[in-house]
């Protein structure tokens, strides 16, 4: 019986230990809006320097977008932009365009998951280059 209270001392003590969950609490009472969004900012941009951005970065060679006379169909159709912002359900459609142009990798529309690659322009344009884009693919 010696050999085994060792034994049954640590058995007793990992048994205690483990065995439950840890529970965040949950707010009862909300005040103001509760963001849907990452909650930036868009710069304001120019949707003229933006049409030329679009033919100049290669937008035209994967998308739709009627403004522009685009016709491919490689990456979303730009002319449904509002419905795929209201399915990501991240902000306005302004940021949802911006976020998706800086960083293409934070949402993927369904449907495209196995699509070439956007490139990441977060890393090629500056953000007010991306506001410009932005501007033009809100405002046509």
């Amino acid at each position: 019986m010696r050999r085994l209270a060792p034994f049954l001392g640590i058995a007793l003590l990992l048994a205690g230990c483990g065995g439950g969950k840890t529970v965040s609490p949950t707010a009862k009472t909300v005040i103001g809006t509760i963001p849907t969004g990452s909650g930036a900012s868009v710069p304001a941009g120019d949707a003229k320097t933006g049409a030329k951005l679009f033919k100049s970065q290669g937008c035209d060679g994967c998308h739709i977008f009627t403004p522009a006379g685009s016709t491919k169909t490689i990456g979303p159709d730009l002319d449904k932009l509002a419905q795929y912002a209201k399915q990501a359900n991240s902000g306005s459609e302004a940021a949802f365009a911006f976020e998706s142009i800086k960083s293409p990798s934070t949402y993927i529309q369904p449907g495209y998951e196995k699509a070439a690659p956007m490139p990441n322009f977060g890393q090629i344009l500056k953000d007010k280059q991306i506001a410009d884009l932005v501007a033009y693919l809100t405002k046509g």
